[in-house]
């Protein structure tokens, strides 16, 4: 009992002194700290300086809230329906499950900081013979049973930050799952007001073609009563029922078109196409003023770009686990418990036993392996800061082409408006002219036409900056709180 006790007493300070010594050497962690890799991205956007009114830098504020950016359209409709799609949009809750997914393998990795501990009990009945001269005979026979007790512990020490680094990539992985997630509910958000943009562009041009046809009907009754009392020709009513006829098609045509609209936004929403229908309302868009920012704010508010980064930093871990695996693992574990042949003498001291102790374990030879991985873990970093790369280069190329999208577009609907004025103009005119007997109808059919395009273009026109609007905001990762009011869209 006493030589027991001695034990003890000395081997307690040694393995307090292995367990400080193991600590310390699990301090270092082989492999390269991560950088962001280096990018050179410019001071200020080519596009983006100072062209249209309303078009100002923002501060970079990549800590800020998003906030609901589609409230800058101000319009209620859109608002729910945007509330519904993040309540139930399926390709949302696929995203949120992949987060959901890789903090589980966080929670994995950690696990390795922690010893592992198990227990168990059991019970065998063996039995041995000794038979003579290939006999038979159980004579020489015995049976017995053997209980246990028993628990154990084991543990990895950490020496070479294998763990650490694992725990790094998967952190980093996790945070990639995080901005996939962010994408993923942006790019719906932004699919979702751009359908409801154009479907609502749609309404404006039935609304247009509907006032134009009953317009067509008036003066189809007009030719026809000055053909009846001989002021007109037969050819003055025929070109006129062609052009109601023409119209009234184009009105139709909008249909399909619009209904396919109203089902993209109903699976937007998780919702089947038969059960969601959005009628028509008045036309009152918004355009929207939106602060462009810095280049270098894009890289920190893009979801996608912060994807590609944080992928990047996981594949930078990955080749600290694959340097760790040249060096010794050291292994720490204790057993012990009871074992006895007798179930009532089973927790007794006789019966007790014990075993404590570190092993060291070295890979000597594996034909290369170890070194193929290193190789394949640079080689996959070398690929990840490539994408991040090419991810923010592509970002700050949707910047700019929407930019100056808009910034044409705007200067278009300058000039398009002039040309609908002197449309309209040209159109009361050639009207006053054929009311006098002057012109046929032919003439005024004509400019009818011309007149219906422009309203037309005027009012694609306007969706198309709309819609371009939407891909400014994504492409620069989202919207602001604090957005100076919308100007009202107009198509004329």
């Amino acid at each position: 009992m006493m030589r027991t006790k001695q034990f003890s007493n000395a081997f307690l300070p040694r393995a307090a002194a292995t367990l400080a010594l193991c600590a310390l050497l699990g301090a270092c962690a082989v492999g390269p700290d991560y950088q962001r890799p280096a990018l050179d991205v410019g001071e200020a956007y080519k596009e983006g300086q100072g062209e249209v009114p309303g078009w100002k830098p923002a501060q970079p504020r990549d800590g800020a809230d998003r906030g609901a950016w589609w409230k800058v359209y101000d319009d209620p409709v859109l608002d729910g329906l945007v509330d519904r799609l993040n309540a139930s949009n399926q390709t949302i809750a696929q995203a949120e499950a992949n987060y959901r997914q890789a903090l589980g393998l966080v929670r994995g990795a950690r696990s390795g900081f922690y010893p592992t501990v198990g227990a168990g009990a059991g019970m065998t009945r063996a039995g041995s013979g000794n038979g003579q001269g290939g006999s038979s005979s159980s004579s020489g026979s015995s049976v017995y049973n053997q209980y246990s007790l028993t628990g154990s512990v084991s543990w990895e020490v950490d020496v070479w930050g294998r763990v650490r680094r694992s725990v790094e990539s998967s952190e980093a992985s996790a945070a990639a799952s995080l901005a996939d997630l962010g994408a993923t509910r942006l790019s719906a958000q932004a699919a979702l007001a751009q359908t409801y943009l154009q479907l609502r562009v749609l309404d404006e041009q039935k609304r247009l073609l509907d006032a134009t046809v009953a317009a067509y009907e008036k003066s189809l009754q007009l030719t026809q009563n000055r053909y009846e009392v001989g002021v007109a020709g037969q050819a003055d009513v025929a070109v006129a029922r062609t052009q109601v006829e023409s119209t009234r098609a184009q009105s139709i045509d909008l249909d399909w078109q619009r209904g396919q609209y109203e089902h993209a936004i109903a699976v937007l929403m998780g919702q089947a196409p038969s059960q969601f229908a959005l009628p028509p309302k008045v036309f009152g868009l918004k355009l929207p003023q939106i602060p462009v920012g810095l280049p270098s704010e894009l890289l920190e508010r893009r979801p996608d770009v912060a994807a590609a980064e944080r992928r990047a930093a996981a594949a930078n871990a990955q080749i600290g686990v694959a340097q760790a695996a040249w060096f010794p693992s050291l292994m720490l574990s204790a057993d012990g418990g009871f074992r006895n042949g007798e179930f009532a003498e089973l927790l007794t001291a006789p019966a007790r036993f014990w075993s404590l102790g570190p092993a060291l374990a070295l890979t000597i030879f594996d034909g290369g392996a170890r070194e193929a991985q290193v190789e394949q873990a640079r080689a996959s970093y070398d690929a990840q800061a490539a994408a991040y790369r090419q991810a923010a280069l592509t970002g700050l190329r949707e910047v700019e082409d929407y930019l100056i999208q808009l910034r044409v577009m705007e200067q278009e609907q300058i000039v398009q408006r002039r040309a609908l004025e002197s449309a309209r103009e040209s159109l009361r005119l050639i009207q006053n002219q054929y009311k006098a007997g002057l012109v046929d109808y032919l003439s005024v059919a004509v400019v009818d036409a011309t007149a219906l395009n422009s309203e037309r273009n005027a009012i694609s026109l306007l969706g198309n900056r709309l819609v371009a609007s939407v891909n400014l905001i994504v492409a620069l990762g989202g919207g602001w709180d604090g957005l100076p009011p919308a100007e009202t869209a107009r198509a004329d």
